[in-house]
């Protein structure tokens, strides 16, 4: 895209109030909406891209799941492995159902079957139903939400534990062992969270993050202010070893006498709404935000509640997104509603506001919604977007592709996976630590079909990531193995 070109008005995040539907709907809305000009057009494309991506599934994938899910999910997180099998693991993951209250809001817990690495037939990847469930994912629990989910978050510590935004003031923090199955009909009574983080003046509907040194939690609001907790401020029996929080029974959500804890701090510096915040990997008193303000801010509370670094102008336009690189602390990832996702080292950036991206990374045609940096690879991170795809970059590729030339000018530098399964915005996604080139992700597919929403679990082909000159080696044992057997 020409950087010249004129950005439209980028919308906010989430689904417009009131206008939430079901799967149901899809067919009463569909034939309406492909009657319109514009999208027409937007749908005859995406039509066209799906199509040539489904042909090309037992190509790029070593396993692909499709479920069809009747409420859009604004989130998605992978929870523990539950079971491990030969040929399959099974592992929670964890989804919300945003519902336009004909039926509560839900967090939802399902068990999922993993199938590992070159054990699926081909067959099994192309032949999916883009209207069916997938029989590799099955609800275990239901949890009915105060509120719909807008972000879901795991404690590291324990992935038992998790912790949920709504459009309110107050993060909620749930023990999933401990929490009842619910039935999720209308006028049922809201489950209660097992505990309350309180100290935002103003809606906090995005911004959330788990520490992964310690139990802390950390969010962003309306009020344009980040705010961090220690869940540890309310416990009353925590193991002293983090090591031991592995279990139910080592939950660190047991709460007292009060089901509600004030912050351990409240740090000002954004002069709009904070979209998104993340932890330094290794601290948990270090952290950076992003906010509709265009800036990127890192922190430090033992100096202060202000600003250490503060990147005014870090992209031009609202961020949505923020990722902190768990290989190389270094690197931070920033997405936007310019389309574009910039990587910062953090060394090159000063305290009067000063600071160029090491990398920018152009390869969406809608704003970024998701950034999250690959737990297998210092150096690859995914990005998903309104546009509905969700790419694999590798930062390492950039250079390589300058010194070597363009072998395709039309790929963007440093992208060498685009996932085009879904047919309408990728609002999340999530890579699997397990397992960790499987990924989850999901779409609101509100606009395109009239309804509902996608969720796909997928592993690219090992062929795409492995060394080269190891791929190589494979194919000539392939070819000469072909070639034997054609002698005979």
């Amino acid at each position: 895209m020409d950087a010249t070109t004129p950005l439209s008005e980028p919308r906010k995040r989430g689904r417009p109030k009131g206008s939430t539907k079901s799967k149901g709907d899809k067919e009463k809305e569909a034939s309406a909406k492909r009657r319109g000009t514009g999208g027409e057009k937007r749908n005859v494309a995406l039509d066209e891209r799906y199509i040539h991506w489904k042909q090309l599934v037992p190509v790029l994938y070593d396993w692909f799941s499709h479920h069809n899910l009747v409420w859009p999910s604004l989130s998605c997180r992978w929870g523990p492995i539950v079971d491990n099998g030969t040929y399959k693991d099974k592992q929670r993951l964890y989804l919300s159902e945003q519902t336009d209250q004909t039926v509560p809001n839900t967090l939802i817990i399902a068990n999922c079957e993993i199938v590992k690495p070159r054990v699926a037939a081909e067959n099994h990847i192309a032949n999916f139903n883009e209207d069916a469930r997938s029989p590799f994912i099955k609800k275990f629990k239901t949890i009915i939400h105060p509120g719909e989910v807008n972000r879901i978050r795991e404690l590291p510590q324990n992935k038992n534990i998790v912790a949920t935004h709504t459009d309110c003031p107050e993060v909620l923090i749930w023990d999933i062992e401990a929490q009842p199955n619910r039935n999720a009909v209308l006028g049922a009574a809201e489950s209660r969270p097992d505990l309350v983080l309180s100290g935002h003046q103003d809606n906090a509907e995005f911004a959330l993050a788990m520490c992964p040194a310690e139990p802390f939690v950390l969010s962003g609001g309306k009020d344009k202010s980040v705010v961090l907790w220690s869940i540890q401020d309310h416990v009353s029996t925590l193991a002293t070893d983090a090591g031991q929080l592995t279990g139910s029974a080592g939950s660190v959500v047991k709460a007292a006498d009060n089901s509600s804890i004030g912050p351990r701090g409240v740090f000002q510096g954004h002069d709009d709404t904070v979209e998104d915040v993340q932890f330094c990997p290794s601290s948990s008193q270090q952290f950076c935000s992003v906010g509709d303000d265009s800036c990127l801010i890192l922190w430090d509370a033992r100096i202060g509640c202000g600003p250490v670094v503060k990147v005014e102008k870090a992209h031009n336009a609202d961020l949505h997104c923020v990722d902190w690189n768990s290989h190389d602390e270094n690197y931070i990832l920033t997405g936007s509603a310019d389309r574009t996702i910039h990587m910062f080292d953090r060394r090159n950036l000063s305290s009067d506001g000063v600071g160029l991206p090491v990398h920018k990374f152009a390869g969406h045609t809608s704003a970024v919604l998701c950034v999250q940096w690959s737990p297998g690879k210092r150096s690859v991170f995914g990005s998903s977007a309104e546009d509905g795809l969700l790419n694999i970059w590798d930062y390492e590729k950039v250079d390589k592709k300058k010194e070597s030339g363009s072998k395709s000018p039309s790929a963007p530098p440093g992208l060498f996976f685009q996932h085009a399964g879904h047919r309408d915005k990728v609002v999340d996604f999530h890579w699997n630590v397990s397992d960790p080139w499987t990924v989850a992700s999901v779409s609101d597919d509100g606009e395109s079909s009239g309804g509902g929403g996608t969720l796909q679990i997928w592993r690219m082909t090992d062929l795409l990531y492995r060394p080269e000159e190891e791929v190589l080696e494979e194919l000539q044992k392939f070819k000469d193995h072909v070639l034997e057997c054609s002698k005979t």
